[in-house]
């Protein structure tokens, strides 16, 4: 009776839920930026995002340098970019979140948003990522390191792309186009 009583009230406040009281939207969860602050994803409603499991020592890392473009060549439309390190793929994001920030500056420019380094994948996974992966269309583990994921403005999964998807590609900027 509690249960029904506490979903009733979370329903009626406007808290969506899925089955089994999972969040709904990217935007009901919180995470830790690379430099330490908690950070609400409510803070990128009325944006699209595109979220991107990240490493410094990969055949995609590369992909930086594509996402620091499309950055800021939509930024201004409203475009929002999330990285989250994460060194779940072949040990290949290895340092401190200072040692990322700082390779990712000095190597790519980068400056997109990014979090601390967190699971993407098993039992441990963030919950961000557990989210991601099990809202998509396409559901199941990410596969490698970069990985995206594109959220609409209402913070729904509206797109995944591979990791071999390079973000400059047509098949990932129009898609972003149409959520501007």
């Amino acid at each position: 009776m509690q249960r029904k009583v506490l979903s009733l009230f979370l329903i009626l406040a406007g808290i969506p839920l899925l089955a089994g009281g999972k969040k709904m939207s990217f935007h009901e969860y919180k995470s830790v930026s690379i430099q330490g602050k908690e950070v609400s994803l409510s803070e990128y409603k009325g944006h699209p995002v595109l979220v991107v499991n990240v490493a410094s020592k990969c055949g995609y890392t590369p992909q930086y340098e594509g996402l620091e473009s499309i950055y800021k060549k939509y930024k201004d439309k409203g475009l929002k970019i999330v990285g989250f390190p994460s060194n779940d793929f072949g040990a290949q994001e290895p340092g401190t979140e200072a040692q990322i920030a700082d390779f990712c500056k000095l190597n790519y420019g980068v400056t997109f948003d990014l979090m601390k380094k967190v699971k993407v994948t098993g039992k441990d996974k963030d919950p961000v990522y557990e989210f991601l992966t099990s809202s998509a269309k396409e559901t199941g583990e990410v596969g490698w390191n970069f990985e995206k994921f594109l959220i609409g403005k209402d913070g729904k999964v509206v797109g995944r792309f591979k990791s071999s998807v390079k973000p400059e590609s047509p098949e990932l900027t129009s898609a972003i186009e149409k959520l501007l």
